[in-house]
This record gives structure tokens, sequence and C-alpha cells, in this order.
């Protein structure tokens, strides 16, 4: 088991054995690492490698090049610990994360669905 300290916040946590940092730190119910589609995708939960040592798995080069890595640059969410480490976060939630695309809104009335169709009122007895 590996402490990770967030250098940020001043959090601290034990990752165990096979978790990445991210879900590591998830799984205790922390925070302080922004937390986005825990796949590597979206670059949200950022970080470089202050002290320790890390194993990382493949990151998108469009959030994580290969001078940032080797700068020690990576994805939490695709990093695993291997000693305690010090991290500072990097990536930044520029709006709640929602895989619905609404972020926390809901339209006041529905949406048209079904085009441009209208509904007219039903009149009784005109002609």
């Amino acid at each position: 088991m590996a402490k990770v300290k967030i250098e940020d916040t001043g959090e601290e946590f034990i990752c165990p054995p096979g978790k990445d940092i991210l879900r590591g730190m998830q799984a205790l119910g922390r925070k302080g690492i922004p937390v986005g589609c825990r796949g590597g995708g979206c670059g949200i939960c950022k970080v470089r490698l202050l002290e320790g040592k890390v194993r990382t798995l493949k990151m998108s080069r469009a959030h994580v090049t290969e001078k940032d890595e080797k700068s020690g640059i990576f994805l939490a969410c695709r990093a695993f610990p291997e000693s305690d480490i010090r991290i500072k976060v990097l990536g930044k939630i520029m709006r709640a994360f929602d895989p619905t695309g609404y972020a926390g809104h809901k339209p006041d009335k529905p949406t048209n669905q079904g085009g441009n169709r209208r509904s007219t009122p039903q009149t009784e007895g005109k002609t």
C-alpha cells in the first residue's frame, strides 16, 4: 500500500494495491483530484509527480505529451503508485462533469423531440 499526498490540498490517503490513484482516492471518499471520465480520455485528472514512483498505463497524447510524461506529468486515472508519492494537481474542472451532457441543467419545458410538429387546439362545432 502506498501513501498518496496531494500537495495542493494537503489531503493524504492510502492507495490499495491494484487501484489507480484516482479510484484509490474515490474509494476512501477523499477529494483533491478532479474527477472526469475515469478512463484517460478527458485529461481532467492531470497531475505532476513531485516525489516517489508510479507505473502508468497508456494515456491520450492529446492530454499528456511524451515530453509531459518524461517531466512527471500523468493522468491519475492511468497511474498506480509503486511507492509513497507526492503529487500536484494540474487538471481543472471547467464545469461539473455530467455524463448526460446536462451538467445539472434541467430544461424548464420538454424539448420538441419529434421535429417541427405542432399541435393545434381542437375546436368542437366549428367548420
